[in-house]
């Protein structure tokens, strides 16, 4: 009994110093206000099940500028287009690192990728590649094609599922297109297939591993825990990693033998495969293990979230007959009889359909916090310090949802967005769900054209019932979390063709 008395008053001392530990440098470090956090896991506990919508309440309470202990781990809340403002604006140098979670190190993809790279010369020379040879204006216009044809396969398998009244899951539909646009884009093959019953190894290898990316993993909080992987997430990341860079290996290789082999200095399919070979030719500071994480990081960042973007535009539409039945009558008005399919060219003609995928983007950000930043040094916002290494979680969606700053903010209601001059493009803090500053998504265009006309050729061309005959009202449109905020519920819905 002695020896159990002396353990509880050795705990209870140990516990009452690091609280006076904790507080004293809460104090002396001028952190912003928040709860107080408990020995070894800090503030996990206030987390729960849904991380956006936990901390979105204790940021009412303690401000917009907030911080937590997770873990070990100092983390920074913004939750208000101000303060957002601050961070990426006036202070984007100083936080133009990203927080590296242990799932980015799969295959040492951190060491590579332009997501995770710090901002410095290698992340520099990935980013002017990306935007000269992937996703400049006018490399966006010359593909084209290859997204239009793409779309067409899209609405020819909904068409099938039409015909033999057959119920079409959204996310996987748009899933597959991206991932074909993306492959199509980028290595002039296809590399999925809508039949799920021959789902590609490809893009099984991406859908798992998004998956278990979307986890919460302790080890992030945890670093003590690493050696252990006690929920087996850096385990499954690797093996899911390792496919799908063997993969793209493999079509590298082949590339580079074809090219050896043919006495014509043309490219053999003149895509960015062809532009990016070529490229290593003149700057050899772009190394194959660049160019296979590029890829690598294009798939995995770009298809998930787009596709889950799509679904959620879809799923509002439904639940709301009416902005659909809106959404259908402008572009079936703007196309009448004259042209088959829309065109990108057709976005800037379609207001309402442009509201809908804004509208959708508040309501549903394609990251609750955004990728989460680091301090690269110590940083005064509004009066606190935000300590070096700390992360920063932007909770856009809390700011989606903010009664100060959106009327009935719960509401799916796109007219807001035509009586307001507001974009996503990371001018308007009260909308950046892509991001602001030097790391705003640089993928942000081409989602924007596939999910414009993506979702306005689905309205298009099919009304859309329920699947069991559930109505509209009865949807569950609840979300859980994960990287992209999918669907607690996915989207099954019958098409009927309405030409």
């Amino acid at each position: 009994m002695d020896h159990l008395t002396l353990f509880l008053l050795f705990s209870s001392l140990l516990t009452i110093g690091y609280a006076i530990l904790i507080f004293s440098g809460r104090r002396n470090s001028r952190l912003p206000p928040g709860p107080f956090p408990l020995p070894i896991i800090g503030n996990l506990l206030h987390l729960g099940a849904n991380p956006h919508r936990s901390i979105a309440m204790l940021s009412k309470r303690y401000g917009p500028l907030m911080s937590l202990k997770l873990g070990s781990r100092t983390t920074i809340v913004v939750s208000s287009p101000g303060v957002a403002k601050e961070v990426f604006q006036k202070h984007d140098q100083s936080f133009s690192s990203h927080s590296v979670p242990e799932a980015a190190r799969t295959a040492d993809d951190h060491k590579f990728s332009i997501l995770w790279l710090p901002a410095e010369n290698q992340w520099r020379m990935l980013r002017r590649i990306s935007k000269e040879h992937m996703f400049s204006v006018q490399r966006l216009d010359a593909s084209e094609y290859i997204r239009q044809n793409k779309v067409e396969d899209l609405l020819n398998h909904v068409d099938r599922c039409a015909t033999n009244k057959k119920a079409v899951h959204i996310s996987e539909i748009a899933f597959t297109t991206i991932l074909n646009v993306l492959s199509n884009f980028m290595f002039s093959m296809d590399l999925a297939e809508y039949d799920s019953s021959s789902s590609t190894e490809f893009k099984d290898a991406v859908w798992g591993l998004m998956e278990v990316v979307g986890k919460p993993n302790i080890v992030d909080f945890l670093p003590v825990l690493k050696p252990f992987d006690p929920q087996g997430l850096i385990r499954q990341g690797n093996i899911y990693a390792m496919k799908i860079l063997t993969i793209l290996d493999n079509i590298i290789d082949q590339r580079s033998r074809t090219r050896s082999s043919t006495s014509s200095p043309t490219p053999t399919n003149n895509d960015m495969l062809d532009s990016l070979l070529d490229l290593s030719l003149d700057e050899p500071e772009f190394s194959l293990e660049d160019m296979r994480h590029l890829f690598y990081t294009l798939f995995v960042a770009g298809t998930d979230t787009t596709s889950i973007t799509l679904e959620w535009a879809m799923a509002e539409l439904i639940h709301n007959p009416e902005k659909l039945d809106t959404a259908r009558s402008e572009v079936i008005k703007y196309m009448k009889n004259d042209k088959k399919r829309i065109q990108e060219k057709d976005i800037s003609q379609l207001p309402y359909l442009q509201a809908v995928i804004k509208e959708t983007l508040r309501l549903h950000p394609a990251g609750a916090f955004l990728v989460p930043r680091q301090a690269i040094h110590d940083v005064e916002i509004q009066g606190f310090m935000v300590p070096k290494n700390a992360q920063i979680f932007c909770n856009v969606w809390a700011m989606g949802r903010d009664p100060k700053l959106w009327s009935h903010p719960e509401s799916f209601m796109p007219e807001r967005f035509l009586e307001v001059d507001i974009d996503y493009k990371g001018q308007d803090f009260e909308l950046i769900p892509f991001g602001a500053g030097r790391r705003i998504c640089p993928g942000l265009n081409m989602a924007q054209r596939m999910l414009h006309v993506m979702l306005g050729s689905l309205i298009h061309k099919f009304d859309w019932k329920l699947e069991g005959n559930m109505k509209p009202q009865d949807m569950n449109m609840s979300e859980k979390f994960g990287l992209s905020l999918p669907r607690n519920a996915p989207l099954k819905a019958i098409p009927l063709s309405l030409e």
